[in-house]
């Protein structure tokens, strides 16, 4: 039996209109901890208001560097990913 789980790397828009980027293995449960503020220091200040972004990779070291490759991107080319213009495997 194959115990390997898949990742993800996900997206958040928060309050302020800026992105978060991440990567885990449960999108929803990770966005739960972020609205509580147990998530990551920077959405403790900047509230996550909703995922909009997630891509499935096969291992945790493929989503850790599309997470690495997205968060280098300017703001517009992440946008154009968000918004399905682009993928990570384009650029």
């Amino acid at each position: 039996m194959d115990k390997s789980k898949p990742y993800f790397i996900y997206v958040l828009l928060t309050e302020n209109n800026s992105l978060y980027c991440g990567y885990t293995d449960d999108v929803e449960k990770r966005f739960e901890k972020h609205k509580t503020g147990l998530g990551a220091k920077y959405t403790k200040s900047h509230k996550p208001k909703e995922i909009v972004f997630r891509q499935k990779f096969n291992t945790k070291s493929e989503a850790m560097k599309a997470e690495c490759k997205f968060k280098s991107l300017p703001k517009e080319k992440k946008l154009a990913i968000i918004n399905g213009y682009l993928t990570l495997d384009e650029l």
